[in-house]
């Protein structure tokens, strides 16, 4: 027989696009509408249809970027239409390749009710099924003007520079007969045409499929589709029912939506998507009993409940029906490398009781599909929110090391195991396209031993989601010959299914790192800031607030903390945090963290000055917040300023440079600023390589392949610049003052070592205006690690400093958080900082046999997309080099350095409210129990990955204590050993502990 199957193939292609596809709405009738253009942001629906509208007509132009044109659509079904099945279709302009980057509008009836949302991909509107014929209608669409700015540097990402011209151009406004024969003969040869393309020539069913197609179209007549639809989906039912093999991979196909709360638009327009996006959802259960849809994020809820609260009812009304399926259990999507131990674990805590109050839900899947990498913490935390299951899908993306598994256990930094699922179909916004399916079955790497796989399908972003032909596809896949069973159905319903038919899964060990993204642990510097000064905020407003809570009866501020946590978390979100978002997005960022610092710095003020009796007068207390005593203050609490005799340290000159001496350290500054020597006087040895500088500023050209602002590429360490001229070496106060001009650039560093301290602490001021550049700081370290050690959210992380393998080689650049260390028997040291996050470390060996490990610090980017201007201006970043430093010291300094002493007039010292005898063990965070019971909450961990048993001692009478999940529930099989006001704990390397402490009642 003579090879057709390209002739029927591109037979079959044509008559979809230019006969069946049209068919579907074979009788139409302009629309009539008006246009108001709303000026500024966005206006509740009352404004709008109050306002005053202007005729318009097909072919207008509307907009600008980031602007809102509320349309007035009216119209009358021609009664000669009675019985049909009749739509609004409605096209503003929409770019179809791009669902979720274009146009998008939300359908209002005339009383403010939300019908649905049109997308590129959704451009109906159901007008009635049947019609009676002669109905009028009104709907008022609002219409984002939403930019695309996917490709290139562009300015329309703050509305401060986007511009005036429209941007788009209404394309059609008609009232439609809808052929539902016809549309579901185009279902019928889509889902046959995808399959069969996917088939192996030689498959006999593929064959079957093409001859079964070619009788189709023989049989429809092109001028009249509608009048022999029927006749040809009879033809195309025979390999329609054939059933799917015993063996054919199972997918449960779950709906869903991935909206980025920012990303490439404001916050403001995510709470937009948010509601087009659920509109059509609901619309879509109404039609589809069986549809069952996922949505993650109590952040994208709550801005539901309070923007759109009828539509937000009608969610909950899905939810209790089953088919609208909170998960998740996070505020947000979170980033998960950078945020500090006590977020990440109130990601879960707000994520989770947003669910358990608004749904009566206990989420048990954590769903993760996009942020940039997993922190090794998240398994110990999922368990502790009282979840079961992991999912990410992003871990796909890697560039060097395809991972090795998709369903798996996932081992956390303290042993803790989480069943987790990566999704073979290798994307979140899946349209259950045969191609799709096809490279699930074939992707799958646990066959043999199980047997199914997730697929997230739905058009993310605002693009609306699943849609009707999806579920057509997903019926149709259902059990079908050549394909994998497609069943929709609820997550934990897959899930409980994968694991019951995995026995021994296979382990992966500590975090998962993404090979891919790693810029986004340097990118928009005040973004990062803002985060890190919040976070520490944060804990010194719940530590001092619950201790004069319960010392002096202070007003505990619950609502205000509440509030603050919650901004806080959503600015965690994995496109601000990374800072991959437009200039609107951190710009705003910007302002909030300012607005939340002066809140919280009021919240600690007034909790101190009570503890301290400023009110009396006289004397000043120092405060220490750090969960290590220092200066002869207890972690924790309060002591009066003592009198300190110590000198200050200064610059001597020396050799042409500077050198400062406290006894434990010797640091040299040569004449270029740049630090030569750093003598251990109390190890005895020099810190810095030999022929070597410390604290070298160095610049890189930065022109990644593909994503400027989250990727770095390895090829950028082929080009530096080393920053070795100063303009200025000079003794500043107590320490050395270094400026350099580079480029059009300045850099301002002070040097200083204060007495008893083994530490050089490094302030460095950068006025910074370069593009597309990276600077970092270098300190050569006379050591030879083959690890590196970097802080992590309730622990520390160890890479290798070496390239092995293709594994070791791709992390060359990682995330710490407080410190990094590097050291071998005996002797190490730490970088350690108040804002960074991006590292690298790399190792030579000299001459000698010797060997130079070489710890770096990322201080600045320049990236241009998706902000032309990231970064630009002034920044103030601090970190200090930690010589002779164990981990247990840079655990210490770590939390000294970002947590300085607050000192406040007054005259009563504080004891602290708990206090733990063993160093290892670190206090989180101390706040009062979120049910306002007056329990104080104390979370804690073991912090130098090693055993502890320590004894935790209130500062008050103990009257109860209970082991508690992360949610302040107690957990029944872990009971507190309590012996008067102590509760004696024994921990596993890194274990989490939250300890919940009932004061009595003479307190």
């Amino acid at each position: 027989m003579h090879d057709d199957r390209t002739l029927t193939e591109e037979r079959l292609e044509r008559a979809l696009r230019e006969r069946i596809r049209p068919a579907v709405h074979p009788r139409t009738a302009p629309l009539e509408f008006e246009v108001w253009h709303a000026p500024g942001e966005p206006v509740p629906f009352a404004e709008a249809v109050a306002a005053v509208y202007k005729p318009g007509a097909p072919g207008d132009d509307w907009g600008p970027a980031w602007g809102t044109s509320w349309f007035r659509v009216t119209g009358r079904v021609p009664a000669a239409w009675a019985g049909e099945t009749v739509e609004a279709v409605i096209d503003l302009g929409f770019a179809r390749d791009r669902p979720g980057f274009s146009a998008e509008a939300l359908a209002h009836r005339p009383d403010g009710s939300v019908v649905k949302a049109l997308n590129p991909r959704n451009t109906w509107l159901r007008l009635g099924e049947p019609v009676a014929g002669g109905e009028e209608f009104t709907y008022y669409l609002e219409a984002a003007a939403n930019p695309e700015i996917l490709d290139g540097v562009s300015a329309l990402g703050d509305r401060e520079t986007a511009g005036c011209e429209p941007l788009y151009r209404v394309e059609r406004m008609d009232v439609a007969v809808f052929d539902r024969q016809v549309w579901e003969l185009v279902q019928d040869l889509e889902v046959l045409d995808q399959l069969m393309r996917q088939l192996p020539l030689g498959s006999a069913r593929r064959w079957e499929i093409l001859r079964a197609v070619e009788r189709c179209l023989d049989s429809i007549d092109l001028d009249a589709v509608g009048a022999s639809a029927s006749a040809a989906r009879e033809l195309l039912r025979p390999v329609l029912s054939s059933p799917a093999h015993a063996s054919a991979h199972r997918v449960s196909a779950v709906g869903h939506a991935h909206i980025d709360s920012a990303w490439l638009w404001p916050l403001r327009e995510a709470v937009r998507k948010v509601a087009r996006t659920t509109s059509n959802v609901v619309a879509l259960m109404d039609d589809h009993p069986d549809f069952v849809f996922a949505m993650s994020q109590a952040q994208q809820l709550d801005w539901l409940r309070e923007h759109q609260p009828a539509l937000y009812a009608r969610v909950k009304e899905k939810a209790v029906a089953g088919q609208f399926v909170p998960v998740g259990g996070m505020w947000v999507e979170s980033d998960t490398n950078m945020p500090g131990s006590e977020a990440l674990a109130r990601q879960f805590v707000y994520g989770k009781r947003f669910f358990l109050e608004e749904f009566g839900v206990e989420t048990e899947e954590v769903w993760l599909p996009d942020s940039f990498g997993y922190s090794a913490a998240l398994p110990q935390l999922v368990a502790l929110s009282g979840s079961r299951w992991f999912l990410t899908q992003k871990i796909s993306w890697n560039t060097t090391n395809p991972f090795p598994h998709h369903s798996f256990l996932w081992e956390g930094l303290d042993g803790t195991r989480v069943f987790t699922h990566f999704p073979p179909v290798d994307t979140y916004v899946a349209e259950l396209s045969g191609k799709e399916l096809a490279h699930a079955e074939r992707n799958f790497r646990d066959k043999g031993r199980a047997t199914r796989s997730l697929v997230p399908f739905g058009w993310g972003d605002g693009g609306g989601g699943p849609t009707r032909e999806m579920l057509a596809r997903a019926g149709r896949l259902a059990d079908l010959e050549g394909s994998p069973r497609v069943t929709v159905e609820r997550p934990a319903d897959f899930f409980a299914a994968a694991e019951a038919e995995y026995d021994r899964p296979p382990v992966w060990l500590g975090e998962l790192y993404l090979e891919l993204h790693r810029g986004t642990y340097t990118s928009q510097a005040r973004t990062k800031q803002g985060n890190r000064r919040s976070e520490h905020l944060l804990r010194e407003a719940e530590l001092w607030a619950a201790t004069a809570a319960v010392r002096a009866g202070f007003p505990y501020p619950y609502e205000e903390l509440d509030r603050i946590w919650k901004s806080v978390l959503l600015h965690q979100f994995h496109d601000i945090l990374p800072g991959s978002s437009i200039a609107w997005v951190h710009r705003e960022a910007e302002a909030t963290y300012a607005r939340i610092a002066g809140e919280l710095e009021a919240i600690v003020d007034a909790a101190q000055r009570v503890l301290a009796g400023a009110a009396d007068g006289g004397g000043t207390v120092v405060f220490n917040s750090a969960p290590h005593d220092r200066a002869g203050v207890a972690a924790g609490g309060a002591a009066l300023a003592p009198e300190r005799g110590e000198r200050p340290v200064r610059a001597e000159v020396c050799d042409g440079g500077f050198r400062l001496d406290n006894g434990l350290l010797r640091v040299t500054v040569d004449g270029r600023g740049l630090v030569v020597s750093v003598v251990d006087l109390v190890a005895g040895r020099e810190t810095v390589a030999p022929g070597c500088a410390a604290n070298l500023l160095q610049v890189h050209p930065d022109l990644p392949n593909r994503w400027d602002a989250w990727d770095v590429d390895a090829f950028y360490r082929n080009t530096v610049t080393d920053l070795t001229e100063a303009d200025v070496v000079r003794p500043s106060g107590d320490g050395v003052e270094v400026v350099r001009t580079f480029g059009s650039s300045r850099i301002t560093q002070l040097l200083t070592l204060r007495p008893g301290a083994r530490r050089l602490d490094i302030d460095t001021e950068v006025d910074w205006h370069e593009q597309e550049k990276f600077l970092k700081a270098a300190f050569p370290i006379d050591v030879r690690a083959d690890h590196s050690t970097a802080e992590t959210q309730f622990g520390h992380v160890q890479r290798p400093t070496h390239t092995n393998t293709t594994w070791d080689a791709a992390k060359f650049e990682i995330c710490a958080h407080r410190f990094l260390h590097v050291g071998e028997p005996g002797w190490g040291a730490a970088l350690i900082n108040d804002s960074t996050y991006g590292h690298d470390v790399a190792r030579t060996v000299r001459a000698d046999g010797s060997t130079t490990t070489t710890v770096r610090l990322s201080l600045l980017r320049a990236p241009r997309y998706p902000d032309p201007a990231t970064d630009q201006g002034v920044h103030r970043l601090r970190y200090a080099l930690l010589p002779g430093a164990t981990i247990g010291d840079a655990v210490c300094e770590g939390w000294r350095f970002s947590l300085p002493e607050r000192r406040v007039p007054g005259s009563s010292a504080v004891a602290p409210l708990v206090s733990v005898d063993d160093g290892a063990v670190v206090v989180t965070a101390v706040k009062l129990a979120d049910d306002g019971s007056g329990d104080v909450v104390v979370r804690l961990h073991e912090a130098h990955g090693g055993r502890a048993s320590a004894r935790l001692t209130t500062g008050f009478a103990l009257a109860g204590a209970s082991v508690t999940d992360l949610l302040e529930r107690p957990l029944a099989d872990e009971p507190a050993e309590v012996v008067g006001d102590v509760v004696r704990l024994r921990l596993r390397p890194f274990q989490i502990v939250t300890l919940r402490l009932t004061p009595g009642a003479d307190v």
